[in-house]
Parts: structure tokens; sequence; C-alpha cells
């Protein structure tokens, strides 16, 4: 009987070491970096003793992001009212960890030494409350860092170096601080976007970036050179913008239609300016673009659900329904040449496009821009103040595969918004006309810039459920080099929400249809049916008299799809190699349109399967 005394303990000693070997080390490492952090709102609490912070791809919990084999690879801690100075040290001990994001949160001090963790590709620090000068050698050895956001925080000095030299960068998003001195000289030849806006930094901007969008340099009075109209002989004059491309004249078989239709565009001019006119003393000038001191991420979700309060209550002193702008158009986009609502209504126009959700023309400025005029219906879900704050958050956004708002007129029962103008029009219109011939490194080149501005949108807008909305061929508009620009974005907020439901792309994914509701993932619903689309060449089903595409291609034997799915003019006898990225990226569609929007794959991931494919081997 003594000899069998100890059986309990040792049953007790078995047992903690069997729960110890069931419990991922990377718990261990994840609870040591939370005592660093401040969590008085409880946005951690799922991270409980005891457990796994992943079971399989599936995380269990918040903020982290897994692999498939169950081992973290990411953080993504936003909006979750967290503080505190970050060490990211205990990091170190995760060697899968590729991305790290804590955008809109309150953290402050000095900039976390990053340094210690040379696998990330992507740090995202947007909306925090860090300042200081940044070390020279801040990001040193991060050889793999593809995306570095460090916008709207408190930073000082000189860009440092470490930064200029990552070799795989990507995108780059300075703006929003008090950085000082030159630009330097990027080291990576395959930047695609980086925006130093709204800084303190002189000097001319580097050749290597130069033809980048000039808003991405605005707000830095010492900048000059392209693709600013300042001169850097003489950096105090500029010269007028010049006309664009774009503002071509149309054949002369169109002038008697455009005349016309500048007629209706004043008639709508006349209407605009004489109902309700507000009394002149309370005609004031447009408010100053100024970031609002509401959480964005309440704001958003209470404008999307369609329950935000009405002005009573508010502790601002507000005019109830007096519009005291009425009239006059509200500029969000630095950089863009100030103009009257009544230059682009007197203007000949030409309309582009016309349906029961809105209705868009192509106006003429004196100087010969082109400009965009989309006229909404039913965006009567917020009022004024709500509308105006929506506008500034959009007019901030700058990607290069965004067509960027400038300007939106607001009225109770007229919306007006004002963007620029994309030379060759829609992609849907490109898909449907046969006599363009658009191959295959033409359709990836335009499925990545699609991927990518959607991106943007999931990181700067993850307030929004739904950041895009209405991502579908005939909103993906291309310029002439034929990259693609995203419009219509993030309307739902404002949308009717009947209308939304029945015009927007985004509504029309399965778990709309089954349970009526909405998520992240219907955007990325929504973009693989745009990849089906620009395969195949179809309409897709979700249009009038479309095709159901993700039953068609997986009706087709996988090994059948290059010859009895695929558009021939992808590429008449494709190369073996090129047949091969053809086929991912027509599984990379069918995976991200998954019916169930649990087993729909993320877009992070999607976007990384697709910035890996190649347009085209050696020999092809």
């Amino acid at each position: 009987m003594d000899g069998r005394r100890p059986l309990p303990l040792l049953v007790a000693v078995l047992l903690f070491l069997v729960r110890r070997s069931l419990t991922s080390p990377d718990a261990d490492v994840l609870f040591a970096f939370k005592a660093t952090i401040i969590d008085n709102s409880g946005s951690l609490s799922s991270w409980v003793p005891d457990s796994d912070p992943c079971s399989g791809k599936v995380t269990k919990w918040a903020g982290v992001l897994c692999d498939d084999e169950g081992s973290v690879d990411g953080l993504r801690l936003e909006n979750m009212n967290l503080a505190g100075v970050i060490d990211v040290g205990p990091l170190a001990a995760l060697p899968r960890l590729r991305t790290f994001s804590i955008i809109n949160n309150g953290f402050a001090g000095t900039m976390p030494e990053f340094g210690k963790l040379t696998s990330l590709k992507a740090v995202y620090l947007s909306r925090n409350k860090f300042s200081g000068e940044l070390p020279d050698a801040s990001f040193a050895g991060m050889s793999w860092l593809k995306k570095l956001y460090l916008s709207n925080n408190q930073f000082t000095g000189a860009i440092p170096a470490s930064v200029a030299s990552l070799p795989r960068l990507l995108e780059l998003g300075l703006d929003g601080n008090r950085f000082t001195g030159a630009i330097p000289q990027l080291r990576s030849n395959e930047l695609k976007m980086v925006n130093l806006s709204n800084n303190n930094l002189e000097g001319s901007i580097p050749a290597g970036i130069s033809n980048m969008d000039a808003s991405l340099f605005s707000g830095n009075k010492g900048l000059c050179g392209k693709p600013l109209q300042v001169s850097c002989s003489s950096s105090s004059s500029s010269s007028p913008p010049p006309a664009s491309s774009s503002s071509s004249s149309s054949p002369s078989s169109n002038m008697s239609s455009m005349v016309v239709l500048s007629l209706v565009l004043a008639i709508i001019a006349i209407i605009l300016s004489t109902r309700r006119r507000p009394p002149e003393n309370n005609v004031k000038a447009p408010p100053a673009v100024v970031k609002s001191s509401k959480p964005a991420q309440t704001k958003e979700e209470m404008m999307e659900e369609g329950s935000i309060r009405s002005d009573a209550g508010s502790t601002t002193s507000k005019k109830s329904t007096k519009e005291t702008d009425q009239g006059r158009l509200i500029f969000v986009k630095d950089g863009i040449g100030r103009f009257e609502l009544k230059d682009l209504l007197k203007s000949s126009a030409e309309v582009l496009a016309t349906s029961n959700f809105v209705t868009s023309y192509k106006a003429a400025l004196p100087n010969g821009t082109a400009m965009v005029v989309k006229r909404f219906r039913n965006m009567n879900r917020v009022g004024k103040e709500d509308f105006d704050e929506h506008m500034r958050r959009l007019g901030r956004l700058s990607h290069p595969n965004l067509l960027p708002l400038v300007a939106y007129y607001y009225r109770k029962d007229e919306k007006l918004l004002v963007t620029g103008y994309a030379v060759k029009r829609s992609l849907a219109d490109l898909l449907r006309q046969k006599e363009a011939s658009l191959d295959w490194c033409t359709r990836l080149k335009i499925v990545k810039g699609v991927a990518k501005g959607l991106n943007y949108l999931y990181e700067e807008l993850q307030m929004l459920s739904v950041p895009h909305g209405h991502l579908k061929s005939s909103n993906v508009l291309l310029n002439d080099s034929l990259e693609p620009l995203l419009t219509d974005f993030a309307l739902i907020p404002v949308m009717n929400p009947a209308q939304a439901a029945q015009f927007m792309a985004a509504f029309k994914c399965p778990e709309y249809k089954k349970q009526e509701r909405t998520c992240k993932k219907s955007d990325v619903w929504s973009l693989g049916m745009l990849i089906l689309e620009i395969l195949t060449g179809k309409v897709p089903a979700t249009e009038k008299g479309g095709t159901d595409l993700p039953a068609l291609v997986s009706s087709v034997p996988r090994e059948e799809w290059a010859s009895k799915v695929l558009d021939g003019e992808v590429m008449p006898t494709p190369a073996a190699t090129t047949k091969e990225e053809l086929i991912k990226l027509l599984q990379i569609g069918l995976d991200c349109c998954e019916e169930d929007a649990e087993k729909r794959c993320e877009l992070e991931e999607a976007l990384d399967k697709i910035e890996a494919l190649k347009e085209a081997a050696s020999g092809d």
C-alpha cells in the first residue's frame, strides 16, 4: 500500500507536463508581450492561460493571425484602445512572425526596436502617439520588409537611412508627421507608393519617386520638382498645372449630344442654385480639413449600421437641418486647382454611365482639364456633419490604384462627388470590346493593381465592415498605361440601406443572400468574381444576363481550364510556364469566391499569392 501512495502525485505531475506540452510556446511569448502594454478595455481578454492562440490556421485569440501549421505569423491589434510603451523584444521568439499592426490605438513613446524582428514583412503603426526622432538604424537588417506605415504620429527629425536602404520596400507611409530635411534616395526598385504628405520636408524630390501622384508630397512647403509644379531653381514660384491629356476633344459626331448634355447640366445647376437658397449671412467658407476628434471606429460603425444618432444631444453647436455651405464645392484633396461648381456644370459634358444608382458625367474645366461629376441618388443616410466627416476621410486616402476624391457637393436631396478622369474608361468596357486585345501581362497587372488598392482600403478604413463595398469591373477605371484605378469605394456608410442592398456589389455575396449580412470578406468575394471575369472574359451573374463564373470554372476539370475556361485573347497559345501562372490565378479567384465566408481566403493571403505570380518566365 505504501508503494501506491505517490501515484496521485505522479499523475498530477504527468498531467501538468502533458498540458504544458500541448500548449504552444507561442502562447508564452504573447503573454510576455501582453505584459508590456495596457489593455484597459479588455480587448485581449481572449488571451487566457493554458490555451493556444492557434488551432491550425484558425485563430482563438483576438488580433492573432495563424499560418497553416498553427504558428503565429501576424499580430493585428487594430482599433483596440490599447496603450503604453511598446516593447517588441519578446516577439523575437516568434520565428514565423511576418505582420505587425497596431493601427489606431494610443501607444506612445519612441519608435519600438523593430530591428530585432528581422523577418517582418509588414509594419503598421499609423494613428498612434509615437514621437521623437528615429535613429538611423531603426530598421537596419529588415531585408524582408515590404510595407512600412508610420502615418499620423508625431515623429520628428530626418527620415532614417535604414528606411531608405530597405531593399524590398513596396509601400511607405510617413505622412502626417513632422519629418524634416531632404527626402533620401530610396534603394528599392519595386516601390509602388510613397506617401510623404503633411510633413516639413524640403529640397528636390528624388527622380525615383517623381512619377508618383503629386498629392503624396503635398503639405511640404519646402519641396520642389516633379511631380509638384514647383521649380527647384525658384521654389517660391509655381507654374499652373498642365492640362490633362484626358481633355482632348471628343469626335465631332458627339458634339451635338454634348451640347444637349451641357444644357441638362445647366438645368441641374439652376435647380441646385435656387432650391432652398440659404440667407446670405449664413454662407461661410468651407470648414478647414481637420482630423475629427471623434473615434473613427465608433462613428463609422454606427453610420454603416444605420444607427447614427440625431443631432440632438451633441456637445457641439449645430444648425439642425440648415446647410451653411450649400451651393459650393467642398475640396478634400490638396494639390488640385480650385474651381467652382458652375465651372463644371456650364461646360460641355458627356454622359459616361447612368443607372438607378449613379449618373457620371465628364466635364471639362476652363483650362481644359477633364473631371468626372457623379450624381448619386439615395445618399440620405446621414446628416451633413457626418457626411462631411466621411468625405474628408476619403479625401485623405492616397494610393496609385485609387481614383482620388477631389471635391463634393452636399444638399439634403443632392449629392455630387467630383473625381479625376481616367483616360481608358472602365475595365468592363475593355473586356467587352473584342477589338481591344488584353494579353496575360496586362490582365495580371490589372489584377495586381486592384488587389493592392483594395488592400490599402482595408488598412486605412478598418473601421468599416466592408471597406470598398462596390468592387466590380465597371468601377475599375484604367489610365493611359492601363494601370487600374478603383472608384466608388467606401460609400456604404452614406448610402440608404435598401438601395445599397439592391445595387452595390458587396450585397451580391453568398452571405448576404443567405443571412442578409456582409463582412470584410464580402469584398474578397467581389475580388474573386472580378478575377474570374478578367480571365474568362465573361459577364458575371451579378450583372444582367451574366454567367455563374465560379460554377462554370468548377464544372471543368482543372487540366482543361486553359482550353475551355480562359478567354482566348489572354494568351492564344500560352507557353507551359505561363499557362501554369494562369491556372494559379484562376484558383486564387475560386478561393476568393468560396461560398462559406469562414473558409474564404483572407485578403492579405490572396494579395501575397497574386504578387508572387509572374508575367512570363524566361524563354516564353
